[in-house]
């Protein structure tokens, strides 16, 4: 079943057609925390990531997207993009999942803040 899957679906990692591209034509330019893999042409004209995983853009890092996308000339690995003390390390987004964001006061929070601004009647 594995072969059906590489050859024809694209959302579990390569497909056979972009191996082979990738093998003929591509130069690995760096590696993602995440286990990406990024790939360019001799000349740098194209440029194309390989997931470890599920093909899910937001787990692509900014500095990576930049890259990509030809924000600039060269990849991450050759020059680094200065990094802000203030800066968050990347996440993908969680929409969806378990770690998803929820607002204080919403019903589907973990953990809801318990109410202290009055007391619940009690009989006696």
């Amino acid at each position: 079943m594995w072969i059906v899957d590489r050859l024809l679906t694209w959302w579990n990692g390569q497909t056979l057609g972009t191996q082979i591209w990738t093998a003929r034509h591509g130069q690995k330019v760096g590696e993602d925390a995440q286990g990406n893999i990024y790939y360019q042409t001799a000349g740098g004209k194209r440029r194309w990531i390989i997931f470890n995983g599920e093909s899910e853009a937001s787990r692509v890092a900014p500095e990576w997207n930049g890259c990509l996308r030809h924000t600039w000339d060269d990849p991450p690995t050759v020059a680094p993009l200065p990094r802000k003390p203030w800066e968050q390390p990347h996440r993908e987004n969680m929409t969806g999942t378990p770690g998803a964001y929820h607002p204080p006061g919403s019903i589907l929070r973990v953990d809801p803040p318990q109410r202290r601004d009055y007391d619940a009647w009690q009989p006696e």
